[in-house]
């Protein structure tokens, strides 16, 4: 959620530190997400080269959730630089 302060002259405006904190998460959850996405796929080639496809497929799985969270994790942080650009 975003901090608002009032200005006298143009009304609420967004709180810069407020801002850069929120702009610091997105990022943090974003790489943090992506490292656990490759981790799972480093793990699923690893199960397919024993033929342990059955678990490799499972990382698989894991890994796609994880890109997607850090997806939207970016998506955010995008729109938030947009916003104040």
């Amino acid at each position: 959620m975003e901090t608002k302060e009032k200005n006298s002259k143009t009304g609420p405006t967004t709180n810069p530190k407020a801002e850069i904190s929120k702009g610091i998460e997105n990022h943090k959850k974003a790489a943090a997400h992506f490292e656990a996405a490759a981790k799972s796929h480093l793990e699923a080639a690893n199960h397919h080269e024993v033929g342990n496809h059955e678990n490799a497929a499972k990382c698989t799985v894991e890994a796609h959730g994880h890109a997607c969270l850090a997806h939207e994790a970016q998506k955010e942080d995008v729109k938030h630089h947009a916003l104040n650009n």
